[in-house]
């Protein structure tokens, strides 16, 4: 026969798991939380550095991660880097971008989502969690329900564009575009400030995979780059293919 004690341990213990358990992650104030779906089932998240291996200086971080919709559209840039780097180097130059993007640039933290280096190497960029949608400051306007890839170099006219940086370019935005969403299709997106290539307030139609020079004055991600995103849209559709259920939406073609 248990003791009355015993009994009334034994019908607190649930309630206090419920009480004490683990809180909700931190946000910031004024943030939102993810609420759009994860990348397709099926579709495997690449291989990445995170922010802790190519060591990015958390101290100078102004404020903790803001949250938006899943990535209708991403956006490609290119770092301006001189492109002979030692790809050990990689995360030297993206701890340098950070700094400025902070210090010169005042944001919080790096702007990018994700980087990708001349080896083929994707890393992590702005911190909040890789499978999240985390709200970066890569593109003027239009940095909601998007996400920004840079590439490590300047791939102005002449320059070649690595094959290993190009199929991971393929693989990251395939693999982060939302579901349903088609790499060869379009998407209306409002524009949030009067600095990008159209008015705060009106809808831009622009490509699913966009260069940034589609939606702000500028020449990334330069023009050997973005002469190859046709391609880089078509690979994306055909990997989503692959998944089943987006097999539909990679045969939808833009309205252009």
């Amino acid at each position: 026969m248990w003791s009355r004690r015993l009994v009334l341990g034994v019908l607190v213990l649930p309630l206090a798991l419920l009480v004490f358990g683990d809180g909700p992650a931190f946000r910031a104030p004024g943030a939102e939380l993810a609420t759009g779906p994860r990348p397709p089932r099926g579709l495997p998240q690449p291989a990445m550095v995170s922010r802790r291996d190519w060591h990015a200086d958390e101290k100078l971080v102004r404020e903790g991660p803001h949250y938006t919709g899943a990535a209708r559209a991403v956006f490609i840039h290119h770092t301006g880097n001189p492109n002979d780097y030692d790809c050990a180097d990689a995360p030297e130059l993206i701890r340098a971008v950070q700094r400025d993007h902070i210090r010169q640039d005042g944001w919080d933290d790096i702007g990018y989502n994700f980087l990708v280096d001349r080896c083929g190497t994707i890393y992590e960029g702005r911190a909040g969690g890789v499978g999240r949608s985390v709200l970066g400051a890569h593109t003027k306007g239009f940095n909601a329900d998007t996400v920004g890839i840079a590439a490590i170099g300047n791939f102005g006219p002449g320059a070649e564009v690595p094959k290993p940086m190009m199929d991971a370019l393929v693989r990251l935005a395939a693999w982060k575009l939302r579901p349903g969403a088609d790499p060869l299709g379009s998407v209306d997106l409002v524009s949030t400030n009067d600095e990008s290539r159209f008015d705060e307030g009106q809808v831009a139609h622009l490509h699913v995979i966009s260069g940034h020079r589609d939606s702000f004055e500028t020449r990334c991600p330069g023009d050997a780059l973005y002469a190859l995103l046709p391609e880089l849209r078509e690979r994306a559709a055909k990997l989503r293919a692959t998944v089943p259920g987006h097999s539909a939406a990679a045969r939808l073609r833009p309205s252009f």
